[in-house]
């Protein structure tokens, strides 16, 4: 991922986003920990752009490290909002993190549980 989209990611600049789609971006490019634009915008809350770069054809369910998903780091973050929003794009709700503690086989509704999001339980299937 190039530092202009990475930027533009990160500061939640949709225009600047906009434009780097419409010239082609590669939405699921990865940065240097290997997470795609749109992990970024769900950890980071920017509903807006997470939802211009599923409508690009983001990977919803490309996992970086700890095989945690844009879903899983929504969710991570409280980010419930962006959690609803990749939910009902279709996010798979099976993918189960490893290694890291507190992630380790631990799928999107287990993080939900521990941080007491029970506003996603039932798009989680367990509400």
């Amino acid at each position: 991922m190039n530092a202009t989209w990475e930027r533009a990611v990160r500061h939640g600049d949709v225009q600047a986003v906009r434009d780097l789609l419409r010239a082609g971006t590669d939405v699921d490019a990865r940065d240097r920990h290997g997470q795609t634009a749109l992990m970024l915008a769900a950890h980071r809350g920017h509903g807006e752009i997470a939802a211009l770069l599923v409508e690009a054809g983001a990977d919803l369910n490309v996992a970086a490290k700890h095989n945690l998903t844009a879903l899983m780091l929504a969710i991570v973050a409280g980010h419930a909002a962006v959690a609803h929003a990749l939910i009902r794009a279709g996010a798979n709700l099976d993918v189960r993190g490893t290694g890291a503690p507190g992630f380790a086989g631990k799928t999107a509704y287990d993080l939900a549980v521990a941080r007491e999001m029970t506003e996603l339980y039932a798009d989680l299937g367990r509400g």
